[in-house]
């Protein structure tokens, strides 16, 4: 619940921030908005507001049709729909989602979004964006001022790393140290899989006991991720090496109940060795509504329990870690050129990523819709993680914006650009039938991102 309260809220917010952007530089150009909604709104809406006469009115649970309203064309209406999937803003003489060629009448009018000049209907389309991205900027700018910002350098994981097994099929060993990346030496864990599966490269150098050994990793790999790696599960990412060593022992989980204690050290679980903290973990999910053994060290002694497991398989533990971020604080005016940078790596990051998932059919498999965005947000609220994962959404929604698909506003720009090079400006018709086309072919990705989601829920 906490995850959905988060997520419509953002979504609201960067909806709201991004019709904003329309709607300011349509005012300054004398444009017309007819209707501004937070969500959509057919048939009826549940709040609707618009001043004329010198007043406000205000009326709730309304239909969306009213003689005495629409005699007031010059003023806004305000407005929050009942249908929570985005937000619109009705520009005057715009054929767009809320208008067709028979909306407009015959004359065009000096209030008309089609009546102004080509570069002043750019900025229009482009206000959102440019609202987005600069809002995303914004909120890192902020985000770092008040709480800095943590990293993990990869020096810190002295014990290495645990591999998966579509990592140890390449060459790789547990708790072999990732040195160098084709040459390049990852500044933290993030950067080895990004280097690997979006940058493409393959020649991996390890420190493997005190051997220097060389892994060229195969054309095959990201093909092994993207089709092992659809469920996020975390015994198929890349994890540092944490010892099985018991840190807290939680009340009222079968940890406890067993008897184990902070500072067991856990090395088998079914007769499995379970040398590491992940692979305790994998263990212990084959035993749902299960009694297993689990051996332990308490100092120099072994010692076993019986331990009853329910569906979840939880065992109620924290492992011990020896690992600490290194934190670094911003004051106010450092913080902002530090947000610009981090928000643009955030744009760079993404587009690279986009163009991995264009082109590997396995990787759009990866694809998800409203419940994997809604699974970014932590299961407890937290403003910090809230913001960050807004900004995140925020350069993702401009971006995706920007794409040159009809019915977007990138598609909207690759007309306005047709128009300013050829001196031709594209026939209303033919942006009715273009957003058309880009409506249903974006409802087709939106139908396919969400049937992602519903597969990897139930199987």
């Amino acid at each position: 619940m906490i995850q959905a309260i988060q997520l419509i809220l953002s979504l609201s917010f960067l909806v709201l921030i991004h019709e904003l952007g329309h709607f300011t530089f349509a005012r300054i150009f004398k444009v017309r908005v007819e209707k501004f909604y937070m969500f959509f709104n057919p048939w009826m809406s549940l709040v609707r507001m618009k001043k004329f006469d010198g007043k406000w009115h205000v009326k709730f649970f309304a239909k969306n049709e009213d003689e005495e309203w629409d005699q007031h064309p010059d003023s806004t209406e305000w407005g929050i729909g009942w249908l929570p999937f985005g937000g619109y803003c009705a520009i005057g003489g715009m054929v767009d989602e809320t208008h067709t060629t028979e909306d407009l009448g015959k004359e065009v009018q000096p209030w008309e979004f089609r009546s102004k000049p080509a570069w002043q209907r750019m900025l229009i389309i482009l206000g959102g964006i440019m609202v987005n991205f600069l809002g995303a900027l914004v909120i890192y700018w902020m985000l770092l001022w008040q709480y800095g910002k943590d990293t993990m350098p990869i020096s810190v994981y002295q014990d290495g790393f645990y591999y998966p097994e579509y990592f140890v099929n390449e060459g790789f060993q547990q708790q072999d140290k990732i040195l160098t990346i084709n040459g390049e030496e990852p500044r933290e864990m993030g950067d080895i899989l990004w280097k690997i599966i979006i940058d493409d490269k393959r020649d991996v150098q390890v420190l493997r006991g005190s051997d220097t050994v060389n892994i060229t990793i195969s054309d095959d790999f990201i093909n092994h991720y993207f089709t092992i790696n659809k469920d996020a599960a975390p015994e198929n990412l890349l994890t540092p090496w944490i010892p099985s060593v018991l840190d807290t022992v939680h009340a009222d989980f079968p940890a406890m109940r067993a008897g184990l204690q902070a500072g067991d050290r856990i090395v088998s679980v079914g007769g499995v060795l379970t040398p590491s903290y992940t692979q305790m973990v994998q263990q212990l999910k084959k035993h749902p509504c299960d009694s297993v053994t689990i051996a332990y060290f308490r100092g120099e002694v072994l010692d076993s329990v019986r331990v009853f497991l329910n569906d979840e398989c939880k065992l109620g533990v924290q492992a011990r870690m020896d690992f600490q971020p290194v934190h670094t604080s911003y004051s106010f005016f450092r913080a902002l050129p530090a947000g610009v940078k981090f928000g643009s790596n955030v744009l760079a990051k993404y587009v690279r990523q986009f163009r991995v998932i264009f082109t590997n059919a396995n990787a759009a498999q990866s694809v998800g819709g409203f419940g994997t965005i809604g699974s970014m947000f932590p299961s407890q609220w937290s403003w910090q993680a809230f913001w960050s994962m807004t900004a995140f959404l925020s350069i993702i929604l401009a971006f995706m914006n920007f794409l040159p698909i009809p019915a977007l506003d990138g598609g909207y720009v690759l007309f306005l650009l047709w128009e300013m090079i050829t001196r031709r400006k594209p026939s209303d018709r033919f942006l009715e039938i273009a957003n058309k086309i880009g409506f249903w072919l974006l409802l087709a990705i939106l139908i396919l991102a969400n049937l992602n989601d519903i597969k990897r829920f139930f199987f």
